[in-house]
């Protein structure tokens, strides 16, 4: 049996309706190259997390890890036909500010072709749904889609971020130039090496938190999967 989360607060209705009416027509467009269909998110990576995975056997085995806690913050925006990472990165804090860097840098690259429209799907973060994001995003040309409160789910990036996390495991970073440079590596790859996979987790179909039926008195159910 394979376990996983699911927030309490999740309303399989409402993400029912926003997959089928407004995502799924938007990654049609995309795939038909009549769109530019951006997912957005941010993922905290920290030095000395757990990033260890399993190996059977009779014996214990340990991976050594960093002392500290510095923690490297990738904000993206994932392109959903190229699989191509657009992202601004630091070692602080992810705010507003960052969202305009990079809201700036998808209008660099995308925005000027209005048969082309973009679209950016991202989640209600405050940072992100700010008077400064939203004016921004209107004066570029760039249409923000807010996915339902509670729905990592309908935010696809979340795939990307697991890959991305998946290949810092099982290894110990001597320094945090290097762990930097191993995440960087990764996502850098992501539209061309390592195409293939990424469009094998990114690819038409989205998953909602519907079907759920109880496991036990104590937990919320076994979830069948969705197209």
């Amino acid at each position: 049996m394979k376990s996983g989360s699911l927030p309490a607060k999740a309303d399989p209705e409402q993400q029912r309706w926003f997959r089928d009416t407004v995502l799924k027509p938007l990654m049609k467009r995309a795939r038909q190259g009549k769109a530019t269909l951006l997912f957005a998110d941010a993922s905290h990576f920290v030095m000395g997390g757990d990033y260890l995975g399993c190996i059977y056997g009779l014996t214990r085995r340990f991976v050594r890890t960093f002392s500290g806690r510095k923690r490297y913050n990738v904000l993206g925006a994932l392109d959903y036909a190229t699989k191509k990472l657009t992202r601004v990165a630091n070692a602080t804090y992810i705010t507003a500010d960052e969202v305009c860097q990079l809201l700036r840098k998808i209008a660099e690259e995308y925005v000027g072709d209005a048969m082309k429209p973009v679209f950016l799907v991202l989640d209600n973060a405050r940072y992100q749904k700010c008077e400064a994001v939203r004016g921004l995003a209107k004066e570029l040309g760039i249409h923000l889609i807010f996915i339902p409160p509670y729905s990592p789910n309908l935010n696809l990036i979340e795939r990307l971020w697991k890959f991305v996390k998946k290949g810092l495991r099982s290894q110990y970073y001597s320094d945090f130039k290097a762990f930097c440079e191993r995440i960087d590596s990764i996502i850098d790859s992501t539209h061309s090496s390592s195409f293939d996979a990424i469009s094998r987790l990114i690819g038409k179909g989205v998953q909602v938190f519907e079907g759920i039926t109880p496991a036990s008195n104590n937990s919320f159910g076994i979830r069948k999967r969705t197209a």
